[in-house]
């Protein structure tokens, strides 16, 4: 089992951060469980948004084939990433160690999650203001994320290089964002930057969307080993 190290890091304090995933959330509340479902690109670009300080720590369990090179290019410093890859039956244990030292812990449950333990550690989020980004279901999670749709930007007929990905993201949850919105979105643009379409590429987008939407899932899922088409640890590959 992987051994977490605890840093000398003060605990955030329970605030709300800024705009997340280009505007589409005003915010992830520090303290909070947020569930993800089954896209790697996602869950990265809700790390980086989670994070209020450019030089918060971020931690990974159960996520053995996240790739480095993808996190780097979503903006995540791999110097002040902890890896947990197999923390085994011990992962909640793993989780509330690192809550204390951490701002965003990224997990992968090996299985369902009870709702007794899903409170216990949210009891340790809220002490301690760390946002658990869960790539699965959550029992009671502030919000869940989902990729409805999304599409590969760059390839033409039969050449180019993959330049962007255009994402439909649906968001839900409780109170304002309890009846859902959804937004499309770079995850992320030529640049490898998370922002909102510009009118202009929307309208685009509108014009060639019928029929070259890829399917949603990128990477990490709630559960099993990834398709071949996943975010490896140094790669990162379309489906």
């Amino acid at each position: 089992m992987a051994t977490p190290v605890l840093l000398p890091h003060a605990a955030p304090a329970p605030i709300e951060g800024g705009p997340v995933l280009g505007g589409l959330l005003p915010g992830i509340k520090r303290g909070t469980a947020v569930s993800v479902a089954g896209d790697a690109g996602l869950l990265l670009a809700l790390a980086t948004g989670a994070g209020p300080e450019r030089d918060g720590w971020c931690a990974a369990v159960g996520l053995p084939e996240l790739g480095l090179l993808a996190a780097t290019g979503y903006g995540i410093d791999p110097g002040r990433l902890l890896l947990a890859d197999r923390p085994g039956r011990q992962w909640p244990e793993v989780v509330a160690a690192l809550a204390g030292g951490v701002e965003v812990v990224l997990l992968r449950p090996p299985g369902e999650v009870a709702p007794q333990l899903a409170a216990r550690l949210g009891a340790v989020l809220r002490r301690t203001g760390c946002v658990l980004l869960v790539a699965g279901d959550w029992p009671g999670a502030a919000l869940r994320l989902s990729v409805r749709r999304s599409r590969w930007v760059g390839l033409g007929a039969g050449h180019g290089l993959l330049a962007g990905r255009q994402a439909e993201v649906l968001v839900e949850g409780r109170g304002a964002a309890a009846r859902g919105r959804s937004g499309w979105l770079w995850l992320p643009d030529e640049h490898g930057v998370v922002r909102a379409l510009t009118p202009a590429e929307q309208a685009e987008a509108d014009g060639t969307r019928g029929g070259a939407l890829a399917p949603a899932a990128v990477g990490v899922g709630s559960g099993g080993q990834p398709s071949g088409d996943a975010v490896g640890r140094g790669r990162l590959t379309a489906v």
